[in-house]
């Protein structure tokens, strides 16, 4: 007999395990509060990774759907410092980590699975071992509780007691739309790709998306950043006025986010029928680039260790033991990475490590 597998939440990575199990004919079914996949903004661009994201595209089965819509141009990447002077400029196309907008790729999971396989808008009340209770008292008896629920996640406290703590950075998050037409400026200025444009203890970060979009992050090592537009400014004051425009030309209202990780190595004790992926096992900061990677990948092995193993728990096991040491590796890569970018002397430190970096590829 399969096991049943109940997945809480219906991000990239509980999608990607659903839609993995369904390939080797092991059924599961996806609680997510969310009442569509696209009932919110579903984020910016992302860089699939051979190794991590588009492994688990290609163990399920969805090559050829993530091809058909990916921007090679997203991996164009500027550095500048806050002058606006380029000091690290690589064009786009030709290489491993083709661009996706997170909301095209979460179309494409969620197409791809039978109807009734994501319950849409379905609240999670509590949770245990082997269930779940729904908030309309509904209760859900299940072999397995997968955690995919991301950063706050109601499924961690029973394998954990680590909670996400506050990194030290903050973005502001501000939106420039019809670039091409109505910001030619920033178009020009961002490129085709990404832009960093650092300083010490703050920064602007771009992202050219589908549909003539910019994403601007403003990165500040405040805790409770500003999301008034003047009083952001005037952080930002001392770089160039192509820069801060980013910001003051902002077509909607600017989005505070805290940054928030798990401590560095977190992991815990095997608990039988439940465990984590993704941001539930291990949020950490965007400077590795590796948050919806490492979640694609949690959920190909979680997956593939199901379907090789003839119980549940020499599954969670096997899977466990590969995935904590990979997740500490990329979280002690983003913590590091994350002072370096707002160290003295940004933009230095990357500008050293991606030219290291394109050297070797």
């Amino acid at each position: 007999m399969t096991p049943s597998v109940t997945i809480v939440g219906g991000g990239l990575g509980g999608l990607t395990l659903a839609r993995i199990l369904h390939t080797r004919g092991i059924s599961s079914t996806v609680y997510e509060l969310e009442t569509s996949p696209a009932a919110r903004d579903q984020g910016g661009t992302l860089d699939l990774h051979e190794e991590s994201g588009q492994r688990a595209l290609a163990e399920a089965g969805l090559t050829a759907q993530f091809r058909a819509v990916v921007r090679e141009e997203g991996e164009a990447l500027r550095i500048l410092d806050r002058h606006g002077t380029v000091r690290f400029e690589e064009s786009g196309g030709g290489g491993t980590r083709p661009e996706i907008d997170r909301g095209e790729l979460k179309r494409i999971l969620a197409g791809s699975l039978p109807e009734g396989v994501v319950r849409w808008g379905a609240k999670v009340a509590a949770v245990a071992p082997g269930r779940l209770t729904l908030a309309t008292g509904e209760v859900v008896e299940t072999d397995l509780v997968v955690g995919a629920d991301g950063a706050w996640s109601k499924v961690r406290p029973l394998l954990s007691d680590g909670v996400p703590r506050y990194s030290g950075l903050s973005f502001v998050e501000a939106h420039l739309s019809d670039v091409d037409t109505r910001h030619p400026a920033a178009a020009a200025l961002v490129g085709p790709g990404s832009m960093f444009a650092l300083a010490e203890g703050k920064g602007l970060i771009a992202q050219r998306t589908g549909g003539g979009r910019i994403r601007v992050y403003a990165a500040i090592r405040i805790q409770d950043a500003p999301a008034e537009r003047d009083r952001l400014l005037e952080v930002f004051a001392d770089f160039a006025p192509g820069l801060r425009a980013l910001v003051a030309d902002s077509d909607e209202p600017l989005i505070p986010r805290p940054i928030h990780a798990l401590p560095v190595g977190h992991r815990w004790a095997r608990v039988p029928g439940v465990t984590l992926l993704g941001d539930a096992a291990h949020v950490m900061s965007p400077f590795a680039g590796e948050g919806a990677n490492l979640a694609m990948l949690d959920a190909a092995e979680l997956a593939l260790a199901l379907a090789d193993h003839d119980d549940v728990e020499s599954a969670l096991s096997a899977y466990e033991a590969a995935m904590f040491p990979r997740a500490e590796a990329a979280a002690r890569a983003s913590a590091d990475n994350l002072e370096a970018c707002f160290a003295a002397g940004a933009p230095d430190a990357m500008v050293e490590q991606m030219t290291r970096f394109a050297a070797q590829h």
